[in-house]
């Protein structure tokens, strides 16, 4: 299991309850770039999202 994952780029931003099909649709469309793209509630603040980008 020598595969890596690498953060490309993480920003925060304000969460609506439709973020995550955007999430969703880019990585049924970009997997196939070796990118991965996740989604998570801020701990400190419900009303932000943090937004990741990776490569796999």
């Amino acid at each position: 299991m020598g595969d890596k994952i690498e953060v490309l780029s993480t920003t925060t931003v304000e969460y609506t309850k439709d973020l995550y099909k955007i999430v969703d649709s880019l990585n049924r469309t970009l997997k196939r770039d070796d990118l991965m793209f996740g989604l998570a509630l801020d701990e400190n603040d419900e009303n932000k999202a943090i937004f990741t980008i990776y490569r796999t």
